[in-house]
């Protein structure tokens, strides 16, 4: 089975972000930058495909700046068998960042997609529907199982108050959620082996942004709390901040 995945490289969940003096974006010094979570786990489901058949081929595929090939070079350690970087400059929202991606695959050989079901930077959760949608194949989102025999694949994936079960045939799109599998670390073998595995970095320009980024704004910092008493008699005035002050009453 030959499977692509689809990554992005994204700040740490652990790193204190900040936004620029201008209000435009994000403050990039002292950022530390990993491989999007949730992509890890669409990975680690390509790799363990591929070692159960002996055969196929896992197509690692990002978008975004020359840096990002850090992050592939990482998924070469984890197993992958070769990347593609497309370098391009700057914040794109989901419908050019979908198109230039569906634009790479429509031309490979390809049994299965596989992206996490979201960016933890962004958070909009829309590209592996509109590159499904652009290949015109099924997709099967949020997916925390993933059965495939021969060219039929069975799907369940989380929902509100429990699962759902989807059945589709091949090629198709997947996004994955925790749950699926475990990912594994690199090795040190495998990070010696990375270094001599194909790595293609191309240059796109993607089509004109649908959405205008217009500021972005740090959070207000919390209000100071208060101690309204001690015991029991300071429960009618904790009821009343609550109810008049909080308004969550």
């Amino acid at each position: 089975m030959n499977t692509i995945v689809c990554m992005k490289r994204v700040p740490d969940s652990a790193t204190r972000v900040r936004v620029t003096p201008d209000g435009t974006g994000l403050d990039p010094a002292g950022v530390k930058y990993v491989v999007n979570p949730y992509d890890e786990f669409a990975l680690e489901d390509a790799i363990r495909r591929r070692e159960e058949a002996g055969e196929g081929r896992v197509t690692v595929i990002a978008l975004g700046p020359p840096q990002s090939a850090e992050s592939i070079r990482q998924a070469l350690a984890m197993g992958a068998d070769e990347g593609v970087l497309l370098t391009c400059e700057g914040s794109h929202d989901a419908l050019p960042v979908a198109c230039a991606l569906a634009d790479e695959i429509r031309g490979r050989e390809y049994d299965l997609v596989l992206f996490g079901k979201q960016a933890i930077d962004d958070d909009n959760m829309q590209v592996p529907q509109m590159v499904a949608e652009f290949l015109e194949l099924p997709c099967a989102t949020v997916v925390v199982g993933l059965e495939i025999e021969g060219r039929e694949a069975r799907a369940r994936r989380e929902v509100e108050g429990g699962h759902e079960v989807l059945e589709f045939t091949l090629p198709a799109v997947v996004s994955t959620q925790k749950g699926l599998n475990e990912p594994r670390y690199p090795s040190l073998k495998g990070i010696m082996a990375a270094k001599r595995k194909p790595l293609e970095e191309r240059e796109v320009t993607l089509c004109a942004p649908t959405i205008d980024f217009v500021r972005l704004e740090e959070p207000p910092a919390p209000a100071a709390g208060r101690i309204v008493g001690e015991g029991a008699g300071a429960v009618p005035e904790l009821v009343r901040a609550l109810r008049e002050e909080a308004g969550v009453l």
